[in-house]
């Protein structure tokens, strides 16, 4: 879930560690297939599709799997590869709200396979716009914060030619937040400078966080959070929460 790594304890991570890996592949993958359907296998003349590989291969997806995804989506397998996007808006417990955006070839089995993830997590499906409101939608660039700092990830951007917003502290994280339309001058002037980062994407960042200072609150949260990113139709998931360091440590403690 974006903007969560650190309410996963280290238990919690090591845990997840290799289903969020193949779900990580499965998302890159599905956006090479919906580039590749909309602007052919040709990467030198469909720039969606090398930015998408380009993520891909960034985030070590297999050279043989773009390759077949490119194939796919183009229709050169004979595969018809026809994804829909959809969002839905989530309440959780104690006040927290989540947006959950699917890319999915049935739209019926996405709505039904998420209703049932939130029912039985804790959560209630919430009508369209009543969440929406809370959050914004941005350009986030996340990186590692240890190595990096605020005045010099923004000198980097300037001097690149580009225009960032904000740097977020997120645990030990830094999110570098811009308009969706500047993300990709982000991104390249971060590369120009010789600067890692781990991901560069539209996000929705909420206007205000939520804290839930009760385990009981944030073990529900997590527990739906994990629910609906487990649905193979569902690329990601964003929220206001936010889970004190105290209340973290007493999950990892159960």
């Amino acid at each position: 879930m974006a903007g969560h790594s650190k309410w996963a304890t280290t238990k919690h991570k090591k845990a997840a560690i290799d289903a969020k890996r193949a779900k990580a592949f499965a998302k890159y993958i599905k956006g090479i297939e919906v580039a590749a359907r909309t602007g052919g296998a040709d990467t030198a003349g469909n720039p969606a599709l090398e930015l998408a590989v380009a993520k891909a291969k960034k985030n070590s997806v297999p050279n043989d799997n773009i390759e077949r995804a490119i194939k796919r989506g183009a229709g050169l397998t004979g595969e018809v590869v026809d994804y829909t996007e959809t969002m839905y808006e989530v309440r959780g417990p104690s006040g927290s709200a989540l947006m959950v955006e699917c890319l999915t070839d049935n739209k019926n089995r996405a709505a039904s396979d998420v209703r049932v993830a939130v029912t039985r997590n804790g959560g209630t499906i919430a009508d369209p716009g009543s969440v929406a409101f809370l959050f914004e939608r941005k350009g986030v660039v996340r990186l590692p914060a240890e190595g990096n700092t605020e005045d010099g990830l923004l000198e980097a951007i300037l001097e690149g030619g580009a225009d960032a917003e904000e740097v977020v502290a997120d645990g030990e994280s830094l999110e570098i937040r811009c308009e969706v339309s500047d993300l990709r001058s982000v991104a390249e002037a971060l590369d120009a400078a010789g600067i890692d980062y781990e991901s560069d994407e539209p996000e929705f960042v909420p206007s205000m966080k939520v804290e839930l200072e009760d385990a009981g609150s944030a073990r529900t949260f997590l527990k739906l959070v994990d629910a609906i990113e487990e649905l193979d139709d569902v690329q990601s998931v964003y929220s206001n929460v936010d889970i004190p360091d105290a209340v973290l440590e007493q999950l990892d403690e159960d």
